[in-house]
């Protein structure tokens, strides 16, 4: 029996957070792609390049796995009734609901992050809270049917965390040996933690107008959707 997956597609998403996943799970076995936006046309990446959907949300079939990536534009997602109406449909029976990134905020949008274990990029991690969700510091985080991944290349660790519970440790392993993915990055800078004092100030002084605009909107749906977030 095969598996078909969707990636939500929108503009200003961040590139490797679809592509990293997409990556891995198009080697499952039997598997169906589906990209899906919400109108048919080029969707534009946070850095050029256009990704063409082959599916608009009135033609996508049926998911069993539903993933959605991050970035910027996000934003509009989250206040869109039509995609979050989408999301929702396709939540309501897929097998699997999965975000990366700051696509987390699209499934909490849809309010399907209640009580949910999840995570997402490590800056916004503490928005999390204002959907009902309960947010965990990991790369990767399982929560039944829904699985969130952390920032960006996080997707690939979530993506083969997924192929591994589908097909199989063997499967999933070698993917990762085809790819070759064996990370050992010059810096050690990839976690706050990590990173010097110098490397957050300068994270901070690019996002910070960014995360301002952003908790603007959260406290928006948030006011209006009428959730109250845990303490």
């Amino acid at each position: 029996m095969g598996l078909t997956v969707g990636f939500l597609l929108f503009d200003d998403l961040t590139q490797l957070d679809f592509t990293g996943p997409l990556q891995v799970l198009n080697r499952l076995p039997d598997v169906e792609i589906a990209l899906i936006a919400k109108s048919e046309g080029p969707v534009r990446t946070d850095c050029g390049p256009f990704i063409l959907p082959n599916h608009t949300l009135e033609t996508a079939p049926a998911l069993d796995l539903l993933c959605i990536p991050g970035g910027y534009g996000v934003d509009a997602v989250m206040q869109d009734a039509a995609m979050l109406d989408f999301v929702r449909r396709q939540a309501a029976q897929a097998r699997y609901v999965t975000s990366v990134c700051t696509g987390a905020f699209i499934l909490g949008a849809a309010g399907l992050l209640k009580g949910v274990r999840a995570t997402t990029h490590w800056r916004y991690h503490d928005h999390l809270k204002a959907f009902g969700a309960i947010p965990v510091k990991d790369r990767v985080v399982h929560d039944g049917r829904v699985i969130t991944g952390g920032g960006v290349t996080a997707g690939i660790d979530f993506a083969l965390s997924l192929v591994r519970e589908i097909a199989g440790e063997d499967h999933a392993g070698a993917i990762q040996l085809s790819l070759e993915y064996d990370p050992a990055p010059p810096m050690n800078a990839g976690t706050p933690d990590q990173a010097s004092a110098q490397v957050r100030d300068a994270v901070e002084a690019r996002m910070g107008p960014r995360l301002e605009a952003f908790s603007h909107i959260v406290s928006q749906i948030t006011a209006q959707a009428g959730y109250v977030p845990d303490q």
